[in-house]
């Protein structure tokens, strides 16, 4: 039973690696992970429970200029996260050179107080003689707590970034159960491994017009999960693009969020998909808060 806690918010611009860190962090895929920016629309918490200490890691949208309402809706969740929490790990890439999202960010973090390690990510594609020239670059921008190299792809570092972490944890009531690691409800998650799937097979534009919706989640007395999904699009031409030639693509796509949702409920699941087009859906308040991303 832990009796300190840390809620640690973990931010960045778009693509620097947080979800794959969050889930690293918590040994468990909570967070959705792609080669494409703007990945994570929602607040995620992964929770870890190492020795006496619980840490809940809040893993936000990448820091980024809106251009939508969705958009708009994913800065004010990283503005909120980063505020009255423990402290801030701030990502960032193995660049000798401070970016404009980052001066931004920093400005940010500057203003509200918290305490921030910086952590810097993908370690493993650069020469370790190249860190101290970016460790450079940061450290004359702001006093940091800590600075730590990482890799969230092969774990290097992470013992290192603990540790460090530790020191923000106060003593207090455990936040959550030993065993959970995260607070998504699992409709969400499911929801999300699809979005995933979307991301990962489709190209350019398409994947990130759309939204999912689970309509059916529920256990049969063998255990098996019926899962029913919407996924919603834009345009009527990304509906064809998503369905694919003789229903191709929304296959693959499909078997391939199976396969993940299956592994993270740890029984089986039965599997329909069906794909709606909602115009422009991401330029609407009413929609984009329809869609489960609300501000609160």
């Amino acid at each position: 039973m832990s009796n300190k806690s840390a809620m640690i918010t973990i931010a960045g611009r778009p693509n620097v690696g947080k979800s794959t860190l969050t889930n690293r962090l918590v040994g468990d895929k909570i967070a959705i992970v792609s080669n494409k920016p703007q990945t994570t629309r929602n607040r995620i918490c992964g929770i870890l429970t190492r020795g006496d200490t619980q840490f809940v890691f809040v893993d936000t949208p990448g820091f980024h200029k809106p251009r939508t309402k969705l958009g708009d809706y994913m800065v004010n969740i990283t503005r909120q996260s980063v505020s009255s929490v423990d402290g801030v790990m701030l990502l960032v890439e193995p660049i000798a050179n401070v970016g404009a999202q980052e001066e931004a960010l920093m400005e940010e973090l500057q203003a509200s107080g918290e305490r921030v390690i910086l952590v810097i990510n993908k370690i493993d594609t650069v020469e370790k003689d190249t860190l101290l020239a970016v460790i450079a670059a940061y450290a004359e921008k702001m006093d940091f707590a800590a600075i730590v190299p990482i890799s969230a792809k092969t774990g290097e570092g992470l013992d290192i970034l603990l540790d460090e972490c530790e020191k923000f944890a106060e003593f207090g009531p455990q936040l959550f159960p030993d065993d959970m690691t995260t607070d998504q409800p699992e409709i969400q998650v499911m929801a999300e491994i699809v979005r995933e799937k979307l991301l990962w097979c489709l190209e350019r534009e398409v994947p990130h017009g759309t939204a999912v919706e689970v309509n059916r989640f529920t256990e049969r007395d063998d255990g098996i999960i019926d899962l029913d999904v919407t996924i919603f699009c834009e345009k009527a031409s990304h509906k064809g693009i998503i369905i694919g030639k003789g229903g191709e693509m929304l296959k693959k796509i499909s078997t391939m969020a199976r396969v993940d949702c299956e592994k993270f409920m740890g029984t089986k699941i039965y599997l329909q998909t069906w794909v709606k087009v909602k115009e422009n859906w991401r330029d609407s308040d009413v929609l984009v808060r329809n869609f489960g991303y609300r501000d609160e």
